[in-house]
């Protein structure tokens, strides 16, 4: 059975908005945290609140322009009526996307945030596209080609001076902060090389971007100016094991993050760099946490197209799941655009 481990701090109020301390050698701490009183309904947990859809990236490997990004509705118990899905988006010519049709087909993540007062999202894909678009109305605002499927982008953050950063795990893998800030089609950027390289969160509390490898999290500083950022690396918090897949904020304690590895889901504490508690979970390919604590996750399906896809997203505390027949769901993200 999955544990949900909540930190004593408690549940965060719901918001429809969004340098670190030196650390020597992490170890895991197994000692568990209560347990917070959740709903036994996930209807009851999810209707109302603003922030309570979750986004997809729903693959598809036959037919990669078939490929999307979805905003499901939890409380609606059957995904395969169209009150469940909210939204859709994949990139057009009528969006501004002309000519990057070869970098789309299998997104690789996606995220809600805000720039200037208005609602954005950024999207990665893993045959190239790392893309900065408009919320709700789709529009490109910014876009590059990170280098084809021999890149593989796995994960893509917006930061604060409106530039981003993207993770990618080919070419040896590694870490860029794009000048997206400077225009809509600005391919300038500053590399960080970072084997197996799989996920980056901004930290507003701490100001660094947390990047997930294969076996660490590193925290980057931003420094330069918008038009020639720089990266410089502040920290690195070793994981028990390998294979980092995703990393991801506890929406219900600013303190911590998701990470999974291969072999085990891990709460990480940033202002400490301990691995607070982990779970036996294997092969879990996208991991994170509702404001009340409720936690999101997807992992692979035997009769799934790829080795990495599902139709199907768990949920636990309360426990529940989801289908979208037909779906190749790689990650499932709460849809806030909130870093922490």
């Amino acid at each position: 059975m999955f544990r949900v481990l909540i930190g004593a701090a408690g549940l965060l109020a719901l918001a429809a908005g969004p340098g670190v301390a030196p650390a020597a050698a992490h170890s895991a701490a197994r000692t568990m945290a209560p347990p917070v009183a959740l709903p036994s309904d996930l209807a009851a947990v999810t209707r109302g609140a603003p922030e309570r859809m979750v986004a997809l990236t729903d693959q598809q490997y036959e037919n990669t322009q078939a490929a999307r990004i979805r905003v499901m509705d939890p409380a609606v118990a059957n995904w395969n009526t169209a009150a469940a899905q909210k939204w859709a988006w994949a990139p057009t010519g009528a969006n501004g996307f002309g000519g990057m049709s070869s970098t789309w087909g299998l997104p690789s993540d996606v995220k809600l945030r805000k720039r200037g007062g208005a609602y954005v999202a950024v999207v990665s894909d893993t045959r190239g596209l790392a893309a900065l678009i408009s919320y709700p109305a789709g529009k490109r605002l910014w876009g590059v080609d990170v280098g084809g499927s021999s890149a593989s982008p796995h994960s893509v953050e917006l930061l604060p001076d409106g530039n981003v950063a993207v993770a990618a795990s080919g070419s040896g893998g590694f870490i860029r902060v794009y000048t997206a800030s400077q225009g809509i089609a600005s391919a300038k950027y500053v590399n960080f090389p970072l084997n197996f390289a799989h996920g980056v969160s901004w930290d507003p509390t701490h100001k660094v971007l947390w990047a997930l490898g294969n076996d660490q999290v590193v925290a980057l500083k931003v420094t330069g100016t918008p038009a020639a950022p720089k990266l410089e690396k502040s920290r690195v918090i070793q994981l028990p094991n390998g294979g980092g897949h995703d990393l991801a904020p506890a929406l219900e304690n600013r303190d911590i993050f998701w990470v999974s590895t291969a072999e085990s889901i891990y709460r990480v504490s940033k202002s400490t760099g301990k691995v607070l508690a982990s779970d036996d979970q294997a092969s879990i390919k996208s991991v994170g946490s509702l404001p009340n604590g409720q936690l999101i996750r997807t992992r692979p399906k035997e009769g799934c197209r790829s080795g990495w896809c599902t139709d199907t997203v768990e949920f636990a505390g309360p426990a529940a799941k989801r289908t979208l027949s037909g779906a190749q769901i790689y990650k499932a993200r709460p849809w806030s655009s909130r870093y922490e």
